[in-house]
């Protein structure tokens, strides 16, 4: 079967229903995870709150998935994706409720921090749809997942404001916001119950060592631990932006114990990868074993511009619209969930694209049209007419989407027994990506923000002119020491 002839309405075929279950469970994931965004104005009401209050929440909100979908890709190799994403969920409901039931600032922002890391619950997926979908389908199959599922953000900034307002009173985002949370864990016992890891008789390849990813070489090695290094360089940023002189949120002795923290999270992760490979180096890598590590760096990049800058304006836009054209919060989540709403085709088009036209010129195109919507969006201001800048905002956000589609599409052909890994470290630069964007955000105006993505998508396109398109057979061991070969291409 042709990528092109996949047909998403035949529920009788196990892999669409595990498809359509999948995509759900991230849905709701990004329901819950972007709750806040589209009820910012009465939050800022109700809590009196600043504008650097608000951008540190913000923030706050995509900072704990860095670290969380690395862990989280650990454990998806280790554990399977069923077990992990229905307890994700089954547990987001917790700081979900918390949050709703904030009377302080503080307490909003420490729960909106505990938030970040049901966003890690997309690497799940990743692993579990290249489990059941062969190379031939598995872009577009990513990127329905993928695409459908972001749609969340959009279906929050749709539907909650209207829950809000249908609660009444002062505390209609209260009851919103929570509603996510009963959502999320209601659905994660479905997941629970019906999601299956592997198709019926097939292997489901695990890693060696899950406490770090596996590499090829020494030369990789280096490689890893040096673009390790970025994800917790973007912790301490979001540390040094909420401290004093800043943002205001913590206190100096706070933000040297957890800056501490970090870098002494740094140190043990750093070392926990060099032991894993120090020893997986020295049994020797055989061929059929190896990988290029180049190629999950060059995916690193491409998503911190693509998912990265997605999240950043996904938290700004409803804010955005209502501050530039004087709009209700109802009106400017409404118009910003067209942002998001191109998830629905983009994504899958983008995933479909790199499946029939190749993953390397696929990803390249994309990243070309994103640069050119960015610098577009730069020039929105209230001399616009809104219908103008709101398509404005779904063309340059078709090739964002897009984008992802073709990252991903690329990302399950790597190495699958170690899938879950490299998607979590892809997954965690594109929130990377988000907490650098939204950092300069802070400190420039909205259409210098939307240059300074457009300027680091032209550096993630010189990076894929370097990427290897996937070709031919990768070699996977499964437990009874049998080699078995995977088409990718």
């Amino acid at each position: 079967m042709s990528a092109q002839k996949l047909n998403l309405l035949n529920l009788s075929a196990p892999r669409i229903r595990l498809l359509h279950l999948s995509w759900l469970a991230f849905f709701i994931s990004f329901v819950v995870w972007f709750s806040h965004a589209p009820l910012m104005g009465e939050l800022r009401e109700a809590f009196d709150l600043t504008a650097e209050q608000v951008k540190a929440l913000l923030i706050l909100n995509v900072a704990l998935t860095i670290p969380s979908r690395v862990i989280i890709g650990s454990l998806v190799d280790r554990y399977g994706p069923r077990k992990v994403f229905g307890l994700l969920l089954i547990l987001a409901a917790l700081p979900c409720w918390a949050f709703a039931m904030s009377t302080t600032y503080e307490q909003l922002a420490i729960t909106r921090l505990m938030m970040g890391f049901v966003g890690a619950g997309f690497v799940v997926g990743i692993r579990l749809i290249g489990e059941w979908f062969p190379a031939r389908e598995v872009g577009l199959a990513e990127g329905v997942y993928g695409g459908w599922g972001n749609f969340g953000s959009a279906a929050a900034a749709i539907c909650l404001p209207t829950v809000a307002l249908l609660f009444g009173g002062d505390d209609g985002w209260r009851w919103a916001i929570a509603s996510t949370g009963l959502l999320a864990f209601v659905y994660g016992l479905v997941f629970l119950w019906r999601a299956r890891n592997t198709p019926e008789g097939a292997s489901y390849f695990k890693p060696k060592k899950a406490a770090a990813l596996e590499v090829s070489s020494k030369k990789d090695l280096f490689f890893y631990l040096a673009m390790s290094l970025p994800l917790y360089a973007a912790l301490l940023v979001i540390v040094w932006r909420l401290g004093p002189g800043n943002l205001e949120l913590l206190g100096q002795s706070s933000q040297l114990i957890l800056g501490a923290l970090i870098v002494s999270l740094a140190v043990v992760q750093l070392g926990q990868a060099w032991r894993v490979n120090r020893e997986h180096l020295r049994e020797g890598v055989q061929e059929h074993d190896r990988y290029q590590f180049k190629q999950v760096a060059i995916l690193d990049l491409a998503y911190l511009v693509t998912f990265g800058s997605e999240l950043a304006v996904v938290s700004m836009l409803p804010l955005f619209f209502s501050d530039t054209f004087s709009l209700s919060a109802v009106t400017a989540g409404l118009l910003a969930s067209g942002y998001a709403f191109m998830n629905l085709v983009a994504r899958p088009g983008g995933g479909w694209v790199s499946d029939k036209f190749g993953r390397k010129k696929s990803l390249s195109i994309m990243l070309c049209g994103l640069m050119v919507g960015y610098v577009v969006m730069s020039q929105i201001s209230n001399g616009w007419p809104i219908a103008l800048a709101v398509i404005a905002t779904m063309c340059c956000s078709f090739f964002v989407q897009a984008g992802e589609g073709a990252v991903f599409a690329t990302v399950p052909l790597i190495k699958r027994r170690l899938t879950g890994q490299i998607a979590g470290m892809v997954g965690a630069y594109g929130n990377a990506g988000a907490v650098i964007f939204l950092t300069v955000l802070t400190f420039v105006d909205p259409g210098t923000f939307f240059l300074v993505i457009a300027g680091s998508a032209a550096v993630a396109f010189a990076a894929v002119q370097f990427l290897d398109e996937p070709r031919g057979h990768i070699a996977e061991v499964d437990e009874d020491g049998q080699v078995q070969l995977i088409e990718v291409s």
